[in-house]
């Protein structure tokens, strides 16, 4: 057999067994781990005008926001629900303590952030996590925000309301 692959039927001897020129090698991640002195993982999250700065380190599932626990500080289930939406797209539920301090926007808007904070400081500490938190969506930013005021308009878009007489 040759190294060169002119048919099919080539490539098919090849794949049988008859010639392997490469080797069975775990797929390295493109990426390293970037961890701090501390063994944590660090990562800024933004959603609308929110900012969320992120620390991730391996223990219980405890999340920290601002000094309280999640439960406290998101007291809506579905808040929470969206902060571990990335670790339940991973696996990795219970895994990873969360602390995390966010500024700006609303309780939604610094959820999202947060959110988006911990996908990345997870890809950061695992970076083979990476393309399944990327297939979920979690590494983009959403960058909608409010649409600003117009002058001429009662809001952004919505005009005065017109007089006949």
């Amino acid at each position: 057999m040759s190294d060169t692959v002119n048919t099919l039927a080539d490539l098919g001897e090849i794949a049988a067994g008859g010639e392997a020129t490469t080797a069975n090698v775990a797929p390295t991640p493109l990426r390293e781990q970037q961890i701090d002195k501390q063994g944590r993982a660090y990562a800024t999250g933004r959603r609308k005008n929110a900012i969320a700065r992120v620390w991730l380190k391996p223990g219980s599932g405890k999340v920290t926001v601002n000094g309280r626990d999640q439960s406290i500080y998101f007291a809506r289930p579905t808040l929470r629900l969206i902060l571990n939406q990335t670790f339940q797209v991973a696996g990795r539920e219970g895994q990873y303590d969360v602390v995390a301090t966010v500024k700006g926007g609303g309780l939604s808007g610094q959820a999202g952030a947060v959110k988006h904070g911990i996908a990345q400081a997870l890809t950061r500490y695992e970076p083979a996590l990476r393309s399944a938190v990327k297939a979920a969506g979690f590494l983009t930013r959403d960058s909608r925000v409010v649409e600003r005021k117009k002058y001429g308009r009662a809001k952004a878009r919505r005009s005065f309301q017109f007089s006949k007489r």
